[in-house]
């Protein structure tokens, strides 16, 4: 009876789910929420605040799933409801490895992956009925109200606690173990990686306003120190991180992509190389899974299939690595790319744009990418760390078919902050240059063919600004002519928008309005002064030396004809169908040698790096990046 009676109140929240659409809840409703969810629950606070940063950023979603089918600001899991929609990604038309020389891969099937049923998901991927059952509330209510959701989050952390034998204490100090045990994962590494993560939370403390308009705020305690022991009594298993390179901040495994010979001339899927010495790395490609956890292991253990280098978990931020960092993946459908950059898969679809990235997999990913960047030193910025969608055409040929992900809906501005390099704004206002940066949660761009050509996305915050032929937002976009078609509003159509943490030159500027030189063209994007979607920025730039009315543009930075030896085919330079027209300025983000990492057999000995004397800079040309030849362009600094 006592029990039924603490629920009262969340019951009658969930029944007046109807009123509350139609009338905005108080900014200060969700905080309410957690206070009240702790109270009933005997959970500490700062440690429930904790747990949903850590899971949602407290954010609900307006009640959609995430990738994992998880819920609300807690995001409890369901994943019985998404089931349809997490099978593996088909097989790529487009040959990932981006190398000409190489003949198209052979068709095969994509190897079934049978969708888990009901009863053969993992604990993680079923949260929420677990909490129905201890709190009495329904699976609607669950997943649709923000302070049920909190209240099944704190019920699930109280049931952790008690499982361990601790008591409900008031101090976060002794919630370690429960913490680890909230993430679902089955092993003590991972585990006590998602709880590091929280406890950091805790210690630093954060406010912020929610997609619902919520304000939130979680107070530091700098000196908190959290009591582990209890973890060891879990009964978690002990998973090996033998052959994985991660830093030891991140929970990591070795699950390795095949490098296996399947025919006469065919193999996969990947191929071996001894970098950083030949080639060396210079990227870092952020992609989306477009798929379920257990499928994409799956696929990227297929010798048929492509490969990356690593694959992040949602639920969790567990990392699994496929392929050494020395050796060249098959990802970015550009070899030159490929042969000097690693590839990062985050579970995850890019049209979908409330199956959000948690909070668990962007700490992770960004403390996998800052050790990496540091151990072959790749600046930390968005010429280097590029999204997959920012990975140019080799050729003109291969420009339709570049891949988009992970699209508009990855907060790279948040990301940037977990690196260590927010995208701050140079001093002054009158600066040539400005680096992209909207408010994220703020900026909700309109994007069409989210499930299906022609649908309107759901309305969401997003990390691009669309950019436009005159200051006008009924004039036309801004066309791409590499890829052919009309630019459209669809979320897989880069070719009119511009990225957080790009950097452009300024080329006009009219009331509320600035145009940018971009695809070789002016394009005007809305940046008022009052909600700016762009900062002053300082940096290089790259205009066609005196005399040129412009100069070609390549997706590759490759060696002159005379630079490969006898035997190794030399590649030819292939512009692509853009120019850098005189008058015009470009972001150089990199000077980088002429370069062909020549691998077209199983067997490594026959492997070549090919180095010309032509030298090339990387430009931010469009939303994609590309190359110039040094000799054909002066560069200057702005100021």
């Amino acid at each position: 009876m006592a029990s039924a009676a603490l629920l009262l109140p969340l019951c009658a929240t969930a029944s007046a789910a109807d009123a509350a659409q139609t009338r905005p809840a108080p900014a200060s409703a969700l905080q309410r929420a957690f206070a009240a969810a702790a109270a009933r629950y005997h959970v500490p606070q700062s440690v429930l605040l904790g747990v949903s940063y850590l899971q949602s950023r407290w954010d609900a979603h307006a009640g959609a799933p995430s990738v994992t089918g998880g819920y609300g600001p807690m995001h409890l899991t369901d994943a019985r409801t998404a089931l349809a929609d997490t099978s593996p990604r088909g097989r790529d038309a487009q040959d990932l490895r981006g190398d000409s020389v190489r003949p198209a891969p052979r068709p095969a099937p994509v190897p079934h992956v049978r969708p888990p049923s009901g009863t053969d998901l993992p604990a993680r991927l079923k949260t929420l009925p677990r909490a129905a059952r201890l709190t009495g509330l329904s699976p609607a209510a669950l997943r649709t109200d923000p302070a049920a959701n909190v209240a099944g989050g704190a019920a699930l952390l109280a049931a952790a606690q008690r499982d361990l034998g601790e008591p409900l204490s008031a101090d976060p100090a002794d919630w370690y173990g429960a913490v680890a045990r909230f993430s679902g994962a089955d092993d003590t590494a991972t585990a006590a990686a998602y709880a590091d993560d929280v406890y950091e939370v805790l210690r630093t403390g954060e406010k912020r306003t929610t997609d619902a308009g919520q304000t939130v705020t979680l107070a530091a305690r700098p000196a908190l120190v959290p009591r582990t022991a209890p973890l060891r009594r879990a009964g978690l298993r002990t998973l090996s991180a033998a052959g994985a390179e991660c830093p030891t901040t991140v929970s990591c495994e070795w699950v390795p992509a095949p490098h296996e010979q399947f025919g006469n001339d065919d193999y996969g899927n990947h191929d071996v190389a001894d970098r950083p010495s030949s080639p060396d790395i210079r990227y870092i490609v952020v992609h989306d899974t477009e798929g379920g956890w257990e499928g994409v292991l799956s696929m990227v253990q297929d010798p048929t299939y492509v490969s990356w280098n690593y694959s992040l978990r949602s639920t969790d931020g567990h990392i699994a690595q496929h392929v050494k960092a020395k050796d060249v993946a098959w990802h970015a459908g550009n070899w030159y790319v490929n042969s000097k950059s690693i590839g990062l898969e985050h579970e995850g679809f890019l049209a979908r744009p409330d199956a959000w990235f948690t909070e668990a997999m962007y700490r992770a990913s960004a403390r996998l990418v800052t050790y990496l960047a540091a151990k072959y030193g790749i600046p930390l910025d968005r010429q280097h760390i590029l999204g997959h969608d920012n990975v140019p055409g080799p050729t003109t040929a291969g420009i339709p078919g570049m891949h988009t992900d992970p699209g508009p809906f990855w907060d790279w501005r948040h990301y940037f902050e977990l690196l260590g390099r927010p995208f701050d704004a140079a001093p002054g206002s009158g600066a040539g240059l400005v680096t992209i940066r909207p408010d994220y949660a703020a900026n909700r761009v309109a994007y069409t063919d989210c499930g299906g050509q022609g649908l309107a996305c759901a309305a969401h915050g997003s990390g691009d600004v669309r950019l436009y032929s005159d200051h006008d937002e009924k004039s036309a976009l801004v066309k791409d002519v590499g890829d052919g078609s009309a630019p459209t509003t669809g979320v897989n159509d880069v070719g009119a928008r511009a990225s957080t943490g790009q950097q452009y030159a300024v080329a006009d500027r009219w009331g509320d309005w600035t145009a940018i030189w971009y695809l070789g063209q002016k394009a005007w994007f809305k940046n008022p002064e009052a909600q700016p979607t762009a900062v002053p920025a300082t940096g290089q730039v790259a205009t066609p030396k005196d005399g040129r009315d412009g100069v070609a543009l390549y997706g590759r930075a490759y060696p002159e004809a005379g630079a490969y030896p006898a035997g190794v085919p030399a590649q030819p330079l292939s512009p692509l169908p853009y120019k850098l027209p005189k008058g015009q300025k470009y972001v150089v983000g990199d000077e980088v040698p002429g370069e062909y990492y020549y691998a077209v057999t199983f067997a490594g000995d026959s492997h070549r790096l090919v180095a010309g004397d032509d030298r090339y800079y990387e430009i931010q040309y469009g939303h994609r990046v590309a190359f110039v030849r040094a000799a054909d362009v002066q560069v200057t600094p702005t100021t």
